[in-house]
């Protein structure tokens, strides 16, 4: 299966390929690099990342679970007869040493990232040190007792993608006051290492992608993880009562099972994920609100519409008008909505890439950075996302009142409210 392939589906998402009436699925991407070019990149040295700090009043922890639903077969890999999961839990964390950051990705899934991956993004492979890419949350440190209940946040990311491209929002949820939960799909992510360094990849993609077979499986994922999302949200229930879900990982932090707090859930996702997101809020009762990242609706939301608080984060020129389904449940939703433009972003801008390709392309001829993460400052999009995001949960799972998402032009000119 050539990488570019699985690529596509990672990086374009629901977005794009959801409607069977698209065009064809291109081939090929056009090679002007964002920004241009940067120094040339000297042979066998791989270019350090970083990723920003989160900027909200607490320090970061952070534990991984590996997760077992032997209730049914994978939905992905039927001769398996029970489907497993790897989810990583992101909290507010008591100050202090002892525990050390964890990895962006895990070891053999960052070397899985950098054969498959990075390469289909147009990055050579061993051109980064994707393995030391350090997050700024620390494993297993024990959750601030003084944060108290914590609200929920379930993250799905864009089809084929890492929960790892979600990790600059994912952080900076948890620094102000959320617990976020970030799900793998296994067998559809790229990669997913399990404990004792199992890496189990995507599925193969059929050779012929036509709009139709790319509707079908963005169908079966969307219908796979949500079946993912309820599995957990059930752990989590499990888990505020005091039981530990018997994942065979390292042990839960000091205080969390105490902290977790159901009742007040909300979803957010990015391209599929996004859709995944709002399709569970819509069927769920135990999920009060949903955000959206750029992706295009499927299932019986996008015609039914919400009637919990919504958040839709568009991209680049995209209006209420131009996705289908972004109208039509616009149309029918009767609960609080909000619609932002992210001026001058793509698809991409809403994942880590939005500060890890900037990096590399000071650095190497990233083949159409600007296709995938566009033209707009990257610190700038980073923290107008993050604001957006926190903002939307903290009005609707907290009730503490913002009016920040009715007029985010007053500090953000990159956000445009979408009428």
């Amino acid at each position: 299966m050539p990488p570019t392939r699985r690529a596509l589906l990672g990086t374009l998402g629901a977005s794009v390929l959801a409607t069977v009436a698209a065009a064809p699925v291109p081939r090929r991407r056009p090679a002007a690099p964002a920004g241009g070019a940067g120094p040339a990149h000297a042979p066998g040295t791989p270019v350090p990342l970083r990723l920003p700090a989160p900027t909200g009043p607490w320090p970061v922890g952070t534990v991984a679970l590996h997760l077992v639903d032997d209730s049914r077969p994978d939905p992905l890999l039927p001769t398996k007869p029970y489907r497993e999961l790897m989810a990583g839990l992101w909290y507010p964390a008591e100050p202090g040493a002892g525990h050390p950051t964890a990895p962006w990705l895990p070891p053999a899934a960052a070397a899985d990232w950098d054969t498959h991956s990075a390469p289909a993004l147009g990055v050579p492979a061993g051109a980064a040190d994707w393995r030391g890419i350090r997050t700024h949350a620390r494993t297993g440190a024990p959750v601030a007792r003084r944060a108290g209940r914590l609200p929920v946040v379930l993250f799905s990311s864009g089809d084929g993608g890492s929960r790892a491209l979600g990790t600059t929002l994912v952080e900076d949820l948890a620094s102000r006051g959320h617990l976020v939960v970030a799900i793998d799909s296994t067998y559809e992510a790229e990669q997913v290492e399990f404990p004792g360094g199992r890496v189990e990849r995507a599925l193969p993609l059929p050779d012929d992608l036509t709009p139709e077979v790319i509707a079908a499986l963005l169908a079966g994922h969307s219908r796979a993880r949500l079946a993912d999302a309820r599995f957990v949200l059930g752990a989590l229930d499990l888990l505020a009562r005091g039981h530990r879900p018997d994942t065979g990982t390292d042990p839960l932090p000091v205080g969390l099972a105490e902290a977790a707090d159901p009742a007040r859930t909300g979803v957010l996702g990015q391209s599929l994920g996004g859709s995944v997101a709002a399709q569970l809020a819509h069927d769920e009762p135990r999920v009060r609100a949903a955000a959206d990242l750029d992706g295009a609706l499927l299932g019986p939301v996008a015609d039914s519409g919400l009637a919990k608080p919504f958040l839709l984060m568009a991209s680049g020129t995209k209006t209420l008008n131009t996705e289908p389904s972004w109208a039509s449940c616009w149309a029918a939703s009767t609960g609080p909505r909000h619609a932002l433009r992210l001026r001058n972003a793509a698809h991409g801008s809403y994942t880590d890439l939005q500060v890890l390709l900037p990096q590399l392309v000071r650095r190497l001829p990233v083949p159409d950075a600007a296709g995938l993460i566009g033209t707009v400052d990257p610190r700038r999009s980073l923290a107008a996302q993050r604001t957006a995001v926190a903002a939307f949960f903290t009005r609707y799972l907290t009730g503490r009142p913002t009016g920040f998402l009715d007029r985010p032009g007053d500090d953000w000119p990159e956000l445009e409210v979408l009428r």
